[in-house]
C-alpha cells in the first residue's frame, strides 16, 4: 500500500498543448487563417503569403531526456483516460463573434459561415481525436502508388485474376494512424539453460539411415540487468486487434520503424487532405502487449552476452519490472490501399497494402489464386521426380 501511494505520487502529466486557444489559427507572418500542409515541402504553407513553417518538435517542447531516472507513469496531456462524448464543440469566431459547431469525431476545423475564416480546435479533448504530437507525411502520393504497384506486381502471377483486373493503386489514401509513443525504465530477470557443444557425430539408426547426434554441456544461465526503452511505437486502435479472418489490417505494424524523433506538436492543418483514425485504447488496455515488447527487447539485450553458448539458451523464467514509463499519443502517416475480395459463399475479405508515409517501407497482402498455387506445386513435384530418376536408376543397378 505504501509503495502504491509513493508510485501515485510520482505519476504526473506533461502539458503538450500548444498554449493557443481554440478559434483562429493564424499564419506567424501575415495572420491569415488559410494554411495547408505540403508534402513536397514537408511543412505548413500559408495560402496567402506562402510562408512555410512547422510546429516545434515534441522533443523541443517537452523534456524527454533522462529515461533511466523515470519513475511511475508519466503521460502527455492528450494520452490520458478517454471519455465518451465531447464529439460536438461550439467555437466562438474571434473574427466576427459568430458561434460555429464542430463535430470533433469528423473534423477539427471548420469555416465560419459569416466571415469565412478557418476555425481550429486546439483543446486536447478526451475522445482520442487530438494527439500530443503528429509525424507529417514525407512520401508523396505518386511515390506511394509506385511502391504499391511494385509490391503487387511481384505477386501478380499468383494473384486472383479479379484482383489483377480491378487493381487501381491510384485509389490509395493517406491516413494518420493513432499510436502511443513510449519510453520506459525497466529491469529484467531472465533464467534458463544454456548449452555448449562438445561433440557432433553420426549414428546409424537403421540399415539405410543415419542421424546426427550431439553431446553438449548444460549450464544454468541467469541475467539480471536494467535497460531503457526509447520511443517504442505501439498501435492505439482496437481495429488493429480485429479478427484477421475478415481483413489484413494488422499489416500496418509491419512497416515500422518511423522516425518518431521528428514528430511535431499537433496542428489540425496537418490533417488537411488526409483522413485520421481516433485513438480508442487507453494505457491500461495496452499493458500486456507493451510489456511483451519490453521483454523482447530484454531478450535481445541479453543475447549479446551469450556468445559462449553455441547451442543456444532456452529461457525458462522471465520477470520484468517497469520502474517508470512515459506515454505520448501520436499520429503516424500511412498510405493505404484496400481491395475487397468477394468469396463464393457471399462473404468478403479485405486485403490491405500499406506504405510508411516517411520511409516508403511497404507491406501487405494480395488475394491468391489457389488453382495456380496447386498447379505450380504439382509442377514442382513432377520436376523433382524427373530430376531424381537418374538417382533411382542407380539404386536399382
Amino acid at each position: 500500500m505504501l509503495e502504491d501511494a509513493r508510485r501515485r505520487a510520482r505519476d504526473r502529466v506533461i502539458d503538450t498543448s500548444s498554449g493557443r486557444d481554440d478559434g483562429l489559427d493564424k499564419c506567424p507572418r501575415c495572420g491569415s487563417t488559410e494554411s495547408a500542409f505540403s508534402i513536397a515541402k514537408v511543412a505548413l504553407v500559408c495560402q496567402s503569403c506562402r510562408f512555410e513553417w512547422n510546429e516545434p518538435l515534441l522533443e523541443d517542447r517537452v523534456d524527454v531526456r533522462d529515461i533511466k531516472n523515470l519513475r511511475g507513469t508519466v503521460t502527455g496531456s492528450a494520452a490520458g483516460a478517454l471519455r465518451d462524448g465531447h464529439e460536438m464543440m461550439t467555437l466562438k469566431c474571434q473574427g466576427c463573434g459568430a458561434e460555429v459547431v464542430i463535430t470533433t469525431d469528423r473534423s477539427l476545423q471548420a469555416r465560419c459561415h459569416w466571415c469565412r475564416q478557418v476555425l481550429t480546435v486546439r483543446t486536447q479533448i478526451p475522445n482520442g481525436a487530438v494527439p500530443d504530437a503528429i509525424l507529417p507525411f514525407r512520401v508523396p502520393h505518386d511515390a506511394a502508388v509506385a511502391r504499391i504497384r511494385e509490391f503487387a506486381g511481384k505477386r501478380r502471377f499468383f494473384s486472383l485474376s479479379a484482383f489483377r483486373r480491378e487493381f487501381t493503386p491510384e485509389n490509395v489514401v493517406g491516413v494518420y494512424m493513432p499510436y502511443m509513443l513510449i519510453d520506459a525504465n525497466c529491469q529484467a530477470d531472465l533464467r534458463g539453460t544454456g548449452e555448449v557443444l562438445r561433440r557432433r557425430y553420426q549414428v546409424r539408426v537403421s540399415k539405410e539411415h543415419t542421424e546426427t547426434r550431439y553431446d553438449a554441456d548444460a549450464f544454468a544461465v541467469g541475467r539480471r540487468f536494467r535497460f531503457t526503452v526509447d520511443d517504442l511505437a505501439s498501435e492505439a486502435s482496437s481495429e488493429r486487434e480485429a479478427n484477421t479472418r475478415v481483413n489484413t489490417n494488422n499489416v500496418i505494424d509491419t512497416i515500422q520503424p518511423f522516425d518518431t524523433k521528428q514528430a511535431v506538436g499537433f496542428n489540425p492543418a496537418y490533417l488537411r487532405d488526409f483522413t485520421s483514425e481516433r485513438r480508442d485504447l487507453e494505457i491500461g488496455d495496452m499493458g500486456r502487449r507493451v510489456e511483451g515488447a519490453f521483454l523482447s527487447i530484454a531478450r535481445a539485450q541479453a543475447q549479446r552476452t551469450l556468445g559462449g553458448y553455441d547451442r543456444g539458451v532456452r529461457w525458462e523464467g522471465e520477470a520484468l519490472g517497469v520502474e517508470g514509463s512515459r506515454w505520448f499519443s501520436l499520429y503516424l502517416p500511412v498510405w493505404l490501399y484496400s481491395y475487397q475480395q468477394r468469396k463464393s459463399d457471399g462473404s468478403s475479405f479485405i486485403h490491405y497494402i500499406a506504405v510508411n508515409g516517411r520511409t516508403g517501407e511497404t507491406m501487405g497482402s494480395v488475394p491468391v489464386s489457389h488453382p495456380v498455387i496447386f498447379a505450380v506445386s504439382a509442377l514442382a513435384g513432377i520436376a523433382a521426380f524427373v530430376v531424381s530418376l537418374p538417382l533411382l536408376g542407380l539404386l536399382f543397378v
